[in-house]
């Protein structure tokens, strides 16, 4: 029988869920509202397209009108964005409930439709907030899985369309741990990184991406009398395997590698189960030589991936040009060959 205690926390938990419920649908009839606003907007604007400045008129003259009635959410610079809100999503059908109007307008800042697209079917997948939205655009997820990945790829894990096959699908490279706080100027041991990663677990699984949980720190294994430790395990659910992770604070040699390999190794060896798919080991570095990682693991491997992390927010053209810098060796392969 249950108690009473049980019975308020499960009526708590349904008030909560309810009140929860309640605000999506309030936001997501204001989203519509918003959508029709500006498809009205944008219609009489075309009707009067003869004039050059007729757009920019129409607002001041529609926001004078409406906020003394209806306050500041009707104001000059709301009234432009209900236009553009039109203009980016013109299908009434394609606008999703999950998605707020925070989020939209978020995804109103990007100049692409497969990037909208891309962090659209994620943020419904993930329940993202928009917050954590707002970090994964300004941190250039898109961009980042686009560095190991072709563009169809990332899309179709996104819509669900496919199951990531290869750890590189969703393994970002670099990965952007801005949120622990550490300065990039300052020099940190192994052990200072994981430990703040740790005290920011939520967010370091949030960087790491889809189907993540934590499984050990520095998880102790013995062969053969000599005893080891592991930094970080992970599972992925996605993926159906374990994901091991080695934090190295210099440049990666190809002795980081082999313990790594060593360790990937035990794991497939020991700890996986016959229905679950090989171990991933993840070099978490603050520098890498790509052609150490390739002349030190076999050819083909997909179980060794080598990220560099960052400690602060990377520009868009920075990604730009390690983008650039990839197709540049690509063109030069496929010349060669």
């Amino acid at each position: 029988m249950l108690s009473d205690q049980t019975l308020v926390s499960d009526i708590k938990a349904i008030i909560a869920q309810s009140k929860d419920n309640a605000v999506r649908a309030v936001d997501h009839q204001r989203t519509h509202m918003y959508w029709h606003i500006g498809k009205r907007i944008f219609e009489h604007e075309q009707e009067g397209k003869d004039r050059a400045d007729y757009g920019k008129y129409l607002t001041q003259y529609l926001a004078k009108a409406l906020e003394p009635d209806f306050g500041s959410g009707f104001s000059r610079r709301q009234i432009e964005l209900f236009r553009q809100f039109y203009r980016v999503f013109p299908i009434a059908n394609a606008l999703r409930s999950q998605l707020s109007w925070t989020q939209y307008r978020l995804l109103m800042r990007l100049d692409l439709d497969e990037q909208r697209e891309f962090y659209m079917a994620e943020t419904i997948k993930n329940n993202w907030t928009s917050r954590q939205l707002e970090r994964q655009v300004f941190t250039n997820l898109y961009e980042r899985l686009l560095l190991s990945n072709d563009k169809e790829s990332v899309l179709a894990v996104a819509r669900r369309e496919k199951m990531p096959s290869d750890a590189k699908e969703i393994i970002k490279d670099p990965m952007v741990l801005e949120f622990l706080g550490l300065k990039r100027e300052s020099a940190y041991y192994e052990k200072d990184l994981e430990g703040a990663i740790i005290g920011h677990l939520q967010e370091f699984l949030l960087e790491l991406g889809n189907g993540f949980s934590f499984v050990a720190r520095q998880k102790r294994i013995h062969i053969e009398g000599d005893e080891f430790f592991v930094d970080l395990v992970f599972y992925n659910r996605l993926l159906q395997s374990f994901v091991i992770i080695e934090i190295k604070t210099h440049k990666l040699t190809h002795q980081d590698i082999g313990q790594l390999q060593m360790y990937v190794n035990y794991y497939d060896r020991i700890e996986k189960l016959p229905h679950e798919h090989p171990t991933i080991g993840i070099l978490l570095c603050a520098s890498k030589n790509d052609a150490v990682v390739k002349f030190t693991l076999p050819e083909g491997q997909k179980q060794i991936v080598a990220s560099q992390y960052e400690l602060y927010l990377p520009t868009e053209q920075q990604l730009l040009d390690e983008m650039n810098k990839e197709l540049d060796s690509f063109v030069g392969k496929s010349d060669a060959d």
